[in-house]
């Protein structure tokens, strides 16, 4: 599980610009430097990608280990990205983004230019 409080939360990336501003629903967003541009902050991200992994039943029965030998750079990075501290939520949440991914983008990707020549574009 990810462990965030208070003051150990490491505030979002800020190599990207931008600032945090709060949204209608209380939740915290970041303003691209792109104008009206709006993304939802990467501790919500993290919460989301979480929650998802514990729905699907992901997170049950911790009795793997698992270990390996990292870039120390690698690691300082994604856990400034993510504003996760501890080395085992900061695995965790990777692990569960890979196997929650939904293949989207290469789905989108393979229907690039394509047009179904029978769908009714109005005009």
């Amino acid at each position: 599980m990810v462990k965030h409080t208070g003051t150990q939360r490491e505030e979002a990336d800020t190599t990207l610009g931008g600032s945090m501003v709060p949204s209608v629903r209380g939740e915290t967003t970041k303003r691209n430097t792109r104008p009206g541009r709006l993304t939802i902050s990467r501790d919500r991200q993290v919460e989301a990608v979480m929650a998802a992994a514990r729905r699907s039943g992901l997170l049950d029965g911790k009795g793997s280990r698992i270990g390996g030998r990292v870039s120390p750079a690698l690691v300082k990075r994604a856990k400034a990205r993510t504003g996760i501290k501890a080395d085992t939520d900061l695995i965790e949440f990777a692990l569960a983004n890979i196997a929650l991914e939904d293949k989207f983008a290469a789905a989108f990707r393979a229907v690039r230019g394509k047009v179904d020549p029978d769908l009714n574009l109005e005009f």
